[in-house]
């Protein structure tokens, strides 16, 4: 498991903190053990760490009053948008409070001639691109999971369609957010680049809560393609797949998705999604553009996969059967827990150049072997990065050993690839050793200056990222 830290509670703080927040949210402040557990809950193995009350914000002039009364009284401050992430984000190591923003999901305005949207935080993924249909644009960022946009801008979240369209640092515009003292900072307006000042978007994006709580977030858009088309191919090994991958990155072709699934995770996709797939590496493609230029992109990767052993390719325009494969590959977390039942999921990301790629995922695939776990491979290929998911019987204490060796060695070979611990997951509490190594002391450094002058109490969610208390 990751080693967390402890760090001290301010119990008087606390206490008072609690009393005066119930003043002010009434039945909207929830003291009560379930629901203390589950805004400290993380879907992997690092232990909860619940705050000691949960506050449901509906306005920016809420969190604000919330960290005003937190900040009087020295009382940490973490923020909760549906509670998908998988480092410990949302863990309370030192108690506090839990900002819940899933009632602040308003959209608060559309651009269509500008192709930007305003929003609320606490906004899903899933409930921005249904609002948007009728206006012909989508959001692009897709983690599968259905996020909330604040909580995947705080975590800097990437995903199945980051090969085309970028990550959330990319597609984040301006955004409003609450400081440490309870001021409110505005980061831009809606231009779509500016050179006026320092970025502060892009500091705060991926800051995963320690410097502000965001409030307001205005987005990119992008058109729905005229055609999509879907393909898969299968591959004699993972090697080849990757390298395929490489191939079609090199070329330049235009791909908007490419999915890589190891055999294992191919077996439990077709038992829980109930397809028929071949039990080999396979690549899921996605295609977006003209209905001939769709058609030509996918024939030419298939030339591609040709040149690498592959068989079986096929591709599809008809929604019915693409939407069927997606979410197949957005329910692999489940059907590889399927393939071990009672085990647990560590589900653990890294990215590297792509030109490493393939000797990356089969050296990791080689020492999981070694190790005797049994851990299926998925990945965002074409930008490099994958995860692997060792799954373990948490009462085995030498496993859980065994796992952890794992991890450990699977994030500093990234790092000594040029590459980095976590291509989407975030540092939270699970990956904040690895920073050292991978950015050196200097940026470190930094970080913890850039920390101390906007959080000088460290209030704002304590013991993320830096390992020592700023």
């Amino acid at each position: 498991m990751a080693e967390l830290m402890k760090l001290p509670r301010n119990e008087t703080g606390i206490g008072v903190a609690v009393a005066l927040l119930k003043q002010r949210f009434g039945d909207r402040l929830d003291t009560g053990e379930a629901i203390r557990e589950q805004h400290g809950h993380t879907v992997t193995w690092i232990e909860t760490q619940p705050p000691d009350a949960v506050v449901f914000v509906e306005s920016a002039e809420e969190v604000q009053d919330v960290v005003r009364i937190c900040a009087e009284h020295r009382v940490p401050v973490i923020p909760f948008g549906t509670g998908t992430s998988l480092e410990g984000h949302v863990n309370a190591p030192a108690g506090g409070v839990s900002v819940d923003f899933s009632r602040m999901d308003k959209i608060l305005a559309v651009h269509p001639e500008d192709m930007d949207v305003v929003i609320q935080p606490g906004v899903t993924r899933e409930a921005l691109n249904t609002y948007l249909r009728d206006t012909g644009l989508f959001f692009p960022v897709d983690p599968g999971a259905n996020a909330s946009l604040g909580g995947m801008a705080s975590t800097r979240a990437s995903g199945t369609n980051a090969v085309r369209y970028g990550t959330m640092k990319d597609n984040v515009l301006a955004l409003k957010a609450v400081l440490p003292s309870g001021e409110m900072v505005k980061t831009g307006n809606r231009a779509r680049k500016s050179s006026a000042g320092y970025d502060l978007t892009r500091l705060i994006v991926g800051s995963e809560g320690t410097l502000g709580l965001i409030t307001e977030l205005t987005l990119k858009l992008h058109g729905i393609p005229e055609a999509i088309s879907a393909a898969t191919c299968s591959f004699p090994t993972v090697e080849a797949a990757c390298n395929a991958v490489i191939m079609t990155i090199q070329m330049g072709l235009p791909v908007a998705r490419i999915e890589l699934l190891d055999a294992m995770s191919v077996r439990g996709v077709n038992a829980y999604s109930k397809l028929d797939l071949p039990e080999q590496p396979l690549l899921l493609l996605e295609f977006h553009g003209s209905d001939n230029g769709v058609k030509e992109q996918a024939q030419s990767f298939g030339d591609i996969a040709e040149d690498f052993g592959s068989v079986g390719f096929s591709f599809t325009t008809r929604p019915e059967d693409r939407n069927k494969l997606w979410q197949a590959r957005h329910d692999a977390y489940w059907a590889s827990l399927a393939l071990r039942p009672g085990a647990k999921g560590i589900s653990t990301d890294v990215c590297v150049p792509v030109s490493r790629l393939a000797e990356c995922v089969t050296r990791a695939q080689a020492k999981a072997e070694e190790l005797g776990l049994i851990a299926p491979v998925v990945g965002h290929v074409g930008d490099g990065n994958f995860h692997t998911l060792p799954l373990i019987m948490m009462e085995d204490p030498e496993e859980v050993a065994r796992a952890k060796d794992f991890v450990a060695w699977l994030n500093d070979m990234a790092i000594s690839m040029d590459g980095t611990c976590t291509g989407e997951h975030g540092i939270g509490q699970g990956k904040a050793k690895y920073l050292l190594p991978e950015l050196g002391e200097g940026a470190l450094t930094m970080m913890a200056a850039v920390k101390r002058g906007v959080d000088p109490h460290n209030i704002f969610n304590p013991g993320k990222i830096l390992l020592s208390d700023v």
